[in-house]
C-alpha cells in the first residue's frame, strides 16, 4: 500500500487541555472568623475519545473564641468529589508498534476497520470503559477551655470518610469480529468501597513559673475507630452489550471479595517538661497503648522516655571564652516504643469462601492460622547530640549518634508447606541493633536584601546487626541470618573444586 500515518499523531497525539477555577470568601469579627473555598478542576487527555479526570472540592475553616477569651473553637472541613473515565489502556505502545501503511482505523460507515479479519485495530481499546468516582469527608475541631489560668482543657475531634466506586466493562466489540465472539463473553467488574474513622482526644495541661523554674504537665487519652467495606463483583455473559453495565442482566454473577474490618486503638498518655533559667531541660513521657490488632491479654503495653538537653552557650564564662558561639546545645534521650503495623484479626482463625461450589454449596476454607499470643513490638532508642551555631548561626554543625534496639518484631514466620500455610503471624524472638552518627553542617554564606546564598551538608553513617537470636541454627532463618552480622547479608556456596568421581560442583 502507497499510505504514510503517523500512528503516534494519531493514536497520542492530541490536545490535552485543564481547566482550574478557585473561589474563595472569608470574613468575621474579632470573636469569629471563617474561610470558605471552593475549587473545580478539570483535565483532558492526549487519546483519541471523550476521556476525562475532574475533581470539585469545598473548604471550610471557621475560628471563634469567647469575649472572655477562656473558650477557644476551630473547625475544618475539607469536602472532595472526583470522576475519572481515563483510558485504562496506554495507546503509546500500539502507536510505536503499527506500521506506516497500516490500514485506516475507521470504515466509510464509521465503524472500526478490521480489514476483513486480518488487522488488529488499536481503537479496539476504546471499548472498554473505566469508570471511577470518589467523595471524600475529612473533618476536624480543635476546643480548649481554660477552666482557671494555667489549666487548660483540650480536645481534638476527627472524623473522615471514603467511599469509591469503580467499573470497567470489557464487551465482545473488543475483538475480532472474525472470532464470532457475542455479548455471551462480555463482561462487566465492579469494585466499591468505603472507609470511615474518627477519633477523639482530650487533654489537660497544667503550666506553672516559680522564680527561674518552668513546670508544664499534660495528661490525655485518645480513642480511634477506622472501618473498611469493599464488595467486589464480576458479572459475564449479557444477552446485548447495552446492557452491561447491569449486574442483573448477566448470565453469570460472581462475588471476587467482600470484606468488611474494624480496627480499635485506645491509649493514655502523660508529660512533664521542666526548664530551669532557660537552660535545663527535662522532660518526661509516659504512655499507654492498646490494640484491637492482639488477642485478650495481649492488647495493652507501656512506653516511656526521658529526655535532658543543656543551652550551654548562655553560660557566662563560655560567652566570655567563645564569643563566636552563638548557639551550643547539648541534649539526650532515652526512650521506647510500640508498633502493630499489622493487619487486622490475625490472632484469630481465620476463613474465607471457597473459590468453587460443592453440590451447589459454597463452603469455607482456611486462610490464616491463628496466634493469640504475639503482642506489641517493641523499640528501645538512646541519642546523643551535639549543636553548635557560631557567629550568629551563619554557621551551624550538629552531631547525632543513636542506637536503637528493636525485639519482639511482628514478622509472618515461615512454616512447612506441608502445614498448608506458607507462614504464621508471630512476635520474633531476636534482637537486632540499629546505629549510627548523623553529622550536619549549614552556612549562610550571603544574605542580604537582595541576595541570599546557604549550603547544607549531611551525612548518615549507619550499621545493623543482629544481636540475638536464640536457637537460630535450628529455625527457618538458619540458612539467612548470622549472628553479629548485618540482617541485609546474603549467604552464598563457597566452591572448592569439582568432584572427580562425580564431575559436578
Amino acid at each position: 500500500r502507497n499510505r504514510y500515518t503517523d500512528w503516534q499523531k494519531e493514536l497520542v497525539g492530541g490536545t490535552a487541555l485543564t481547566r482550574s477555577i478557585d473561589a474563595s470568601v472569608s470574613g468575621g469579627s474579632a470573636a469569629t472568623q471563617f474561610l470558605l473555598r471552593g475549587t473545580n478542576y478539570h483535565e483532558t487527555t492526549v487519546f483519541p475519545g471523550d476521556f476525562a479526570y475532574g475533581k470539585s472540592a469545598v473548604l471550610l475553616n471557621v475560628n471563634h473564641q469567647s469575649e472572655d477569651k477562656k473558650f477557644k473553637l476551630g473547625v475544618s472541613a475539607n469536602y472532595v468529589a472526583d470522576k475519572n473515565n481515563l483510558l485504562g489502556t496506554d495507546l503509546t505502545r500500539e502507536a510505536a508498534i503499527l506500521a506506516p501503511n497500516a490500514p485506516v482505523l475507521y470504515n466509510d460507515n464509521g465503524e472500526l476497520n478490521w480489514e476483513n479479519g486480518t488487522f488488529t485495530n488499536p481503537l479496539r481499546l476504546l471499548e472498554s470503559k473505566y469508570l471511577s468516582k470518589t467523595k471524600g469527608l475529612i473533618a476536624s475541631s480543635d476546643l480548649s477551655y481554660t477552666i482557671i489560668p494555667d489549666l487548660v482543657l483540650k480536645t481534638q475531634l476527627g472524623y473522615s470518610d471514603t467511599q469509591v466506586q469503580e467499573s470497567r466493562t470489557t464487551p465482545s466489540t473488543l475483538y475480532n469480529p472474525a472470532l464470532g465472539l457475542t455479548s455471551s463473553i462480555s463482561s462487566f467488574l465492579k469494585n466499591q468501597s468505603s472507609q470511615s474513622s474518627w477519633s477523639v482526644e482530650p487533654q489537660l495541661t497544667w503550666k506553672k513559673e516559680l522564680a527561674k523554674s518552668t513546670f508544664q504537665f499534660l495528661a490525655g487519652t485518645t480513642f480511634q475507630e477506622r472501618s473498611t467495606d469493599q464488595l467486589t463483583l464480576q458479572a459475564t455473559g449479557f444477552s446485548s452489550n447495552n446492557l452491561i453495565t447491569n449486574v442483573a442482566a448477566a448470565t453469570t454473577k460472581q462475588v471476587l471479595s467482600n470484606n468488611v474490618s474494624m480496627y480499635r486503638y485506645n491509649a493514655f498518655f502523660g508529660r512533664i517538661n521542666y526548664s530551669y533559667d532557660g537552660q535545663y531541660f527535662i522532660n518526661l513521657t509516659g504512655r499507654k497503648d492498646g490494640s484491637s490488632r492482639f488477642g485478650e491479654g495481649k492488647r495493652f503495653a507501656s512506653f516511656g522516655a526521658i529526655g535532658i538537653a543543656w543551652l550551654f552557650h548562655k553560660m557566662p564564662f563560655i560567652e566570655k571564652a567563645l564569643p563566636v558561639l552563638s548557639f551550643g546545645k547539648l541534649r539526650s534521650s532515652y526512650g521506647t516504643t510500640g508498633s502493630d503495623q499489622i493487619g487486622d484479626y490475625q490472632f484469630l482463625n481465620t476463613y474465607s469462601p471457597a473459590t468453587e461450589s460443592y453440590q451447589g454449596v459454597v463452603g469455607l476454607q482456611p486462610t490464616r492460622l491463628f496466634n493469640p499470643d504475639f503482642s506489641w513490638e517493641t523499640n528501645k532508642k538512646i541519642e546523643i547530640a551535639l549543636e553548635l551555631g557560631f557567629i550568629n548561626d551563619r554557621i551551624f554543625v550538629s552531631a547525632a549518634y543513636y542506637s536503637n534496639r528493636s525485639s519482639n518484631q511482628l514478622v509472618g514466620i515461615p512454616l512447612p508447606k506441608t502445614t498448608g500455610f506458607s507462614s504464621i503471624q508471630s512476635n520474633l524472638d531476636a534482637t537486632v541493633a540499629n546505629t549510627g552518627w548523623e553529622l550536619e553542617l549549614r552556612t549562610v554564606n550571603i544574605e542580604n536584601k537582595k541576595f541570599k546564598w546557604t549550603t547544607s551538608c549531611n551525612v548518615s553513617i549507619a550499621k545493623n546487626e543482629l544481636l540475638s537470636f536464640p536457637d537460630l541454627a535450628g529455625s527457618t532463618y538458619a540458612n539467612q541470618y548470622v549472628l553479629g552480622e548485618s540482617l541485609n547479608i546474603r549467604k552464598v556456596y563457597l566452591y572448592t573444586g569439582i568432584n572427580p568421581q562425580t564431575g559436578v560442583y
